[in-house]
């Protein structure tokens, strides 16, 4: 079987194939238009998306949706967090925390599988928990990755390397989804 993996990030694309193709799962890229909702509740988007995904694929899909929650920001930029990261990037939420005491943070995962044998999509959700740090730092990784320290590290996600993709809030859910696929194979 081939996964159809729905995202237009070609980071979060290669992170997961990489993951993947170690449990023999086949994935591939698809590119489909789908409608984000605007809601706060991640697992709800991905489910919304994967619903979306498998209507216009008419084939097995799974989405991953990822948030970063900082608890002095009331949780922003949450479930918002591509779009932030477009509009302000890591300077942007370093701005935001600049006087902040509490750098408090999570990272959070939601992978929504749909395919013809399901009534509605399974979802699998994670967390890494974590804080902010006081600036840029490494060059690998995507998105915020270059301004979160996991709990347990005195390096961010960015830094971090390839030993990132084995402690990851999105590798804690896809190893939630690799254990379903493989029972339900």
């Amino acid at each position: 079987m081939i996964l159809n993996f729905v995202t237009g990030n070609e980071g979060k694309f290669k992170e997961v194939k990489q993951i993947l193709s170690k449990f023999q799962i086949n994935v591939k890229q698809a590119k489909v238009e789908l409608i984000e909702p605007q809601i706060e509740d991640i697992k709800e988007v991905s489910k919304s998306k994967a619903i979306q995904a498998f209507e216009k694929l008419r084939e097995p899909v799974f989405v991953e949706d990822a948030g970063l929650f900082i608890d002095s920001l009331n949780g922003f930029p949450g479930a918002f967090s591509a779009f932030v990261y477009k509009k302000i990037g890591c300077e942007g939420i370093l701005q935001l925390m600049k006087n902040k005491s509490n750098r408090d943070a999570f990272f959070a995962s939601s992978i929504a599988f749909m395919s013809f044998s399901l009534r509605e999509p399974v979802v699998f959700y994670a967390e890494v928990k974590g804080k902010i740090a006081n600036e840029k730092r490494g060059s690998s990784g995507f998105g915020f990755d270059p301004i979160f320290i996991p709990n347990g590290y005195d390096k961010t996600f960015a830094e971090l390397g390839e030993e990132k993709n084995e402690i990851s809030h999105r590798r804690k859910a896809l190893d939630l989804f690799i254990e379903f696929l493989l029972k339900n194979r």
